[in-house]
């Protein structure tokens, strides 16, 4: 599993997606800050991961490290390769999650020198700090396991793309239509880290999701597998 994550690792590098990925989530995170802490004083850091410019960011940015995970593959004619590797699928799909995850902690790790910044303008509260990175880290876990089963069942980037856009924008919208359905809102659950509250619920059904996509991605591939 180690090699799967190597490979997938160095190639979000060797390839400008990484690159991407990190500077376009910066920009966001920055343009965020400059409003929240410049603009109007707060110095609230969870408010600058829930702002608009960050969410909105976030909902294309991770489908651009998802994406590629499987339909890329099998674009470039190397899934047959994949799937009769010695590596067992689970270890596989397991191994291009932690990747794609090890480069959204990256960019949250950097996210740490805004943290800096702010205290030159004030104390910021450092349980409702750690509630909210805790948050990030479980939405985007859910987020990329979703993205990989997009990817496992199409051929197409883009479509596996398209696919993760419109879960992450669906569950976003749905609730406002249908206030019934706020408890099943990652976005919502997010926001309660915000707000300092580490929900059991929640992290639960982050944890789950995240598990079941996974779990879904190698029976997908696993099926694919035995049809070769």
């Amino acid at each position: 599993m180690w090699a799967v994550i190597k490979k997938e690792f160095k190639s979000y590098f060797c390839t400008p997606i990484g690159y991407v990925f990190i500077g376009v989530f910066l920009i966001a995170f920055s343009i965020s800050f400059y409003f929240s802490v410049i603009g109007y004083g707060n110095v609230n850091f969870e408010n600058i991961f829930y702002s608009l410019p960050t969410i909105l960011v976030l909902a294309f940015i991770i489908p651009l490290l998802t994406m590629r995970s499987f339909a890329e593959e099998r674009k470039n004619g190397t899934e047959q390769l994949l799937l009769t590797s010695p590596i067992i699928i689970t270890k596989i799909v397991i191994g291009k999650f932690i990747a794609a995850l090890a480069i959204v902690v990256i960019t949250e790790i950097c996210t740490f020198m805004y943290f800096g910044i702010l205290c030159h303008y004030g104390i910021p509260k450092l349980t409702t700090t750690f509630a909210t990175l805790l948050g990030f880290l479980l939405f985007v876990m859910a987020y990329i396991a979703f993205g990989m089963l997009s990817s496992s069942i199409t051929e197409n980037q883009i479509i596996a793309g398209i696919i993760s856009i419109g879960f992450f924008i669906i569950t976003w919208v749905l609730p406002e239509f249908n206030s019934s359905l706020e408890s099943y809102s990652f976005i919502n659950m997010f926001y309660k880290y915000t707000q300092g509250q580490i929900d059991i619920g929640d992290t639960v059904t982050f944890i789950t999701f995240t598990i079941t996509c996974l779990l879904l991605t190698a029976v997908v591939m696993q099926r694919r597998k035995s049809v070769k």
